[in-house]
């Protein structure tokens, strides 16, 4: 009789549901062509939350809730692949076909159609909610909170200057991507950003233009470029390109790496904490036995759940990772003071001393306002700690304030909404993304009123500086990392040209221009920069002047062409005062003509973005961007109690 119970017991164990669950698949995901193994490839069990991403040598494991199962293979740049796991199959090994090596026409053609679909379903669940200006992200029932309290800082845009009243403009260089993977994130998901969800350096600033490496001591070279402005031709468009020197992974100083995650109840949505533990195993994986790392979590209260752990203890560093577990509330200012705290314990004369913040941005116990913080983070950069804010997620995402806080950490932002996005920041652009080359850079461009009637910088709005702030060492500005690229645009107006884009005003009484020898030349502008070591205290100058070669557009490089589709496809989303004869067919002509240096399919992958975004602003009445679908709402809006996410 016993025999027989214990038989059956058995039997009951092995079909219940806990051991149906219990189904692993393993297998490699490499390149096509090449057969190379490809990193941070999201492996997801379709309509479940079963996700992993595979590592550096392309391996993956998942243990499946059920077989058969559908499984889905994505990766930016490269084509998705969809396979169906049979319930014999263990191992599942296969190949993802770079954008760049074959015609999208099939998967554009159906593009259109799945984005319509997508915003009907949507707009049948909530049909309330989807004109709010953020968008009904997701339906409710694939996991996603059906309301929205994000928070975006309302952007005034530059204006055209007279170079007459206004001779210099200076600014703080920005190398910060967040805003296309978070602009790319709204309109996957079938709507147009907000307005001020799109800042238009951050777009430009995501790619990789391939300016030549600097020649000599300084860690930073100046590169420029002209042409006419592709939306309004009768005008000048100026690339400015800061490189910075590339420094070997194995030539990096030790790093010390304090990981601040938030584990608060907000962070339980599968994009994000599971993503960002997916993240962190990937920048795990980076590590070199002489670097370490701290993990520190906060909710309602902060605690180290990781202590100094040197990089050979990968294992030990990635099961306190998948250890994470989100509830409770956010008290994100006392996960800061205690990250700063370890950073400050373990910190290292010349090495690479960082906290990495990990979070959506909304704190709501504790250290709360943006102000608070603002002031605590910048108190704690004068240690010598550079800050990398990472954000997650959607619905509740406050952009806005994890923007400022790595802007006064010396540091940098990125937003991360899928695997590919955690692979591009966290491998393949590891010592940019975590190593300063150059902090505290400024430029400074003079404007040559006999060639030029007025200039407009395009973005940067936030990142303004006074004139007197460029040559004051105390004046805290940008950092650029190993190998990162800074490209900034002006517009430009030619003298002698009647231009609607100028603010009229009376002619002035008492002001004159003296002939100088500068002004008889094709000089447009002197481009002045600024930057300190990374532990360094006093700054050093570079400059070069701009001539006006009478480049036509087609004759410019690739890169120049590129940046300034990205430039014309922000001022269509952004709905600019300044967009001229901007369009969509002229941002997909432009980036089409700039597509043989794409290695990593980020410029084709932007491509099929844009045929998306077309595809929403003809989407119906309810969708042009004349309309409340790309209407701002003020960062400080409150919802109603009855939608407004309530945190535990």
């Amino acid at each position: 009789m016993k025999t027989y119970l214990f038989s059956l017991y058995l039997l009951l164990v092995a079909f219940s549901p806990a051991a149906a669950q219990d189904m692993r698949i393993s297998g490699t995901v490499t390149t096509i062509p090449g057969g190379q193994p490809l990193g941070g490839v999201t492996v997801q069990e379709k309509n479940a939350a079963a996700q992993t991403s595979t590592d550096a040598a392309g391996h993956y494991n998942l243990i499946l809730s059920r077989k058969p199962a559908v499984l889905e293979f994505r990766l930016q740049g490269y084509h998705t692949r969809t396979v169906t796991a049979g319930r014999a199959d263990t191992v599942i090994n296969l190949q993802l076909e770079t954008r760049a090596q074959t015609a999208p026409e099939a998967e554009a053609a159906a593009a259109p159609a799945q984005l319509k679909m997508r915003q009907h379903t949507i707009a049948a669940v909530m049909p309330a909610m989807d004109r709010s200006g953020y968008g009904l992200i997701r339906p409710p029932f694939e996991g996603y909170p059906p309301f929205h309290t994000e928070e975006y800082d309302a952007i005034t845009e530059n204006r055209f200057v007279s170079p007459q009243k206004q001779p210099l403009s200076t600014f703080s260089i920005d190398v910060d991507a967040a805003s296309y993977s978070n602009v790319r994130r709204f309109i996957r998901n079938g709507q147009l950003p907000p307005q001020d969800a799109v800042r238009i350096e951050e777009l430009i600033n995501y790619f990789n233009y391939a300016y030549p490496q600097p020649g000599g001591d300084d860690p930073v070279a100046i590169h420029t470029e002209a042409a006419p402005s592709p939306w309004n031709p009768q005008n000048k468009l100026v690339r400015i390109g800061l490189q910075a020197r590339k420094i070997p992974a194995d030539r990096l100083p030790a790093c010390d790496f304090v990981f601040l995650i938030d584990v608060s109840g907000s962070m339980a949505a599968p994009n994000k904490l599971p993503l960002l533990q997916s993240s962190l195993r990937m920048l795990t994986g980076q590590l070199r036995p002489q670097d370490r790392v701290t993990l520190i979590t906060y909710a309602g209260a902060a605690g180290t759940v990781l202590p100094a752990t040197p990089g050979s203890e990968q294992r030990k560093i990635k099961t306190a990772i998948d250890a994470l577990r989100a509830g409770g509330s956010t008290n994100g200012g006392a996960g800061i003071q205690l990250a700063y705290q370890a950073a400050r314990a373990q910190f290292r004369e010349n090495g690479n001393n960082r906290v990495i913040l990990a979070t959506d941005g909304d704190f709501n116990v504790g250290i709360s306002s943006d102000a608070e913080l603002e002031r605590m983070i910048e108190k704690e950069r004068e240690s010598g700690i550079f800050l990398t804010v990472l954000g997650f997620g959607m619905g509740n995402y406050k952009d806005s304030k994890m923007e400022k806080l790595a802007d006064r950490g010396n540091g940098n932002y990125a937003y991360i909404d899928d695997l590919g996005e955690a692979r591009r920041v966290l491998l393949h652009e590891f010592g940019g993304t975590l190593f300063t080359v150059a902090r505290d850079v400024k430029l400074q461009v003079e404007f040559n009123p006999a060639r030029v009637q007025g200039y407009r910088l395009i973005g940067y709005e936030d990142r303004l500086l006074n004139d007197e702030d460029f040559n004051n060492d105390k004046k805290d500005a940008g950092e650029i990392g190993s190998g990162q690229v800074v490209t900034a645009l002006y517009e430009i107006i030619p003298a002698g040209i009647r231009s609607p884009l100028m603010d009229s005003v009376d002619n002035l009484k008492y002001q004159r221009t003296l002939p100088l020898p500068a002004q008889q030349g094709n000089e447009l502008m002197t481009v002045k920069l600024r930057y300190k070591e990374p532990q360094g205290g006093k700054s050093r100058l570079l400059s070069r002047t701009v001539q006006d070669t009478g480049t036509p557009l087609q004759r410019t490089s690739s890169g120049f062409r590129f940046a300034a589709a990205v430039a014309e496809f922000g001022l269509l989303l952004r709905q600019s005062d300044f967009r001229g004869q901007a369009n969509y067919g002229s941002v997909l002509e432009l980036a089409g003509q700039a597509l043989s240096d794409d290695p990593e399919g980020y410029r084709h992958a932007f491509i099929d973005l844009v045929k998306n975004a077309q595809q929403l602003t003809h989407d119906g009445p309810e969708n042009t961007p004349e309309t409340e679908n790309s209407a701002f709402i003020p960062r400080n809006h409150i919802f109603p109690l009855s939608i407004k996410e309530i945190k535990p």
